[in-house]
């Protein structure tokens, strides 16, 4: 039961920032929070460091927890990053390659199709950053995995707060391309479409978003 009231709080807070009802840099007040979902303020404070871990709030010692306020320019670098990485990363990839590789990124990109026609933004922008750290997987380099995935994590509430949704669609169109382009076995295309993608994944983030509420009750009503 706890875990199940945890998740409910964790849920309705992620929902609540990716609908832009939250503003970034909100306290959230771990009584106000237990007075609204009706529960111990220790279940509060389990949601509140779930939410941290996903990098959606950050917890500071003596002052409390607040929604993240992600920094454009670190995202910038977290994205010139990346390309380096990936680009290296699909070059390996298209080496690698075999049919049951190439069957698993395909069935990656099926649900991701699926999350995009549902409309559901956390579950689409997660299966969208983790194409890339099922690239790694499939290869099996564990170290790359591991890099790839906490680079993508740092993207997360960048993508998950600006990327609309017929971004997302575009982006989810571009990972069909790239899988193509592997199955083919073209180097030189593989890489140019995987470069291509995450530029215009962090072009696509629209920063001017209308400023939401700060107000936890009336942003979570």
């Amino acid at each position: 039961m706890e875990t199940s009231t945890t998740s409910t709080i964790v849920e309705a807070l992620t929902r609540a920032i990716v609908d832009h009802r939250l503003h970034p840099g909100t306290k959230l007040a771990e009584q106000k929070l237990a007075d609204h979902f009706g529960v111990s303020r220790t279940l509060v404070r389990q949601a509140l460091f779930q939410l941290s871990q996903n990098r959606l709030i950050r917890l500071e010692p003596a002052r409390g927890a607040f929604v993240a306020a992600p920094d454009v320019n670190e995202a910038r670098q977290v994205f010139a990053v990346r390309r380096m990485l990936e680009a290296e990363m699909t070059r390996a990839f298209v080496r690698e390659a075999t049919p049951a590789k190439i069957r698993a990124l395909r069935e990656h990109v099926a649900q991701e199709k699926a999350a995009v026609a549902e409309g559901d933004a956390a579950d689409r922008n997660a299966l969208l950053g983790d194409f890339h750290v099922r690239m790694a997987e499939l290869m099996g380099n564990e170290v790359l995995t591991q890099m790839l995935g906490e680079l993508v994590s740092r993207c997360a509430l960048i993508t998950l707060m600006y990327q609309s949704a017929s971004a997302a669609e575009h982006s989810s169109e571009e990972h069909a391309e790239i899988v193509k382009a592997l199955t083919a076995k073209d180097e030189a295309l593989a890489v140019r479409l995987m470069t291509e993608h995450l530029l215009h994944v962090e072009q696509n983030l629209t920063f001017d978003r209308k400023i939401p509420s700060n107000d936890i009750s009336m942003a979570l009503s």
